[in-house]
């Protein structure tokens, strides 16, 4: 009975650590491949709340993280662990 309830404690607390994650393209231009990165996040708590409060993920932003003016690709990343806490990230590639 009490490894019943180790194991089951176990798999609990391993199913906390698991989230899912998923890469999906949203834009693609005409300009060749850049070899700048640039990144704009925004985490929501519970889905609904912003963290940080000014949840930018825009695009622009992206572009200007990374020193781009011309961009190539736009792809958006979102994760989830469990609807507590659930991201998302504008990644942009270009020159």
């Amino acid at each position: 009975m009490k490894k019943t309830g180790f194991i089951a404690a176990l798999v609990l607390a391993a199913s906390l650590l698991v989230g899912c994650s998923t890469v999906a393209p949203l834009a693609a231009t005409s300009n060749e491949l850049g070899s700048k990165v640039g990144t704009a996040s925004a985490g929501y708590l519970f889905g609904l709340i912003p963290i940080p409060f000014s949840a930018d993920y825009g695009i622009e932003k992206a572009a200007r993280d990374g020193g781009i003016t011309k961009i190539s690709t736009v792809d958006v990343k979102t994760f989830n662990y469990f609807g507590f806490w659930v991201g998302h990230q504008t990644i942009v590639t270009g020159e």
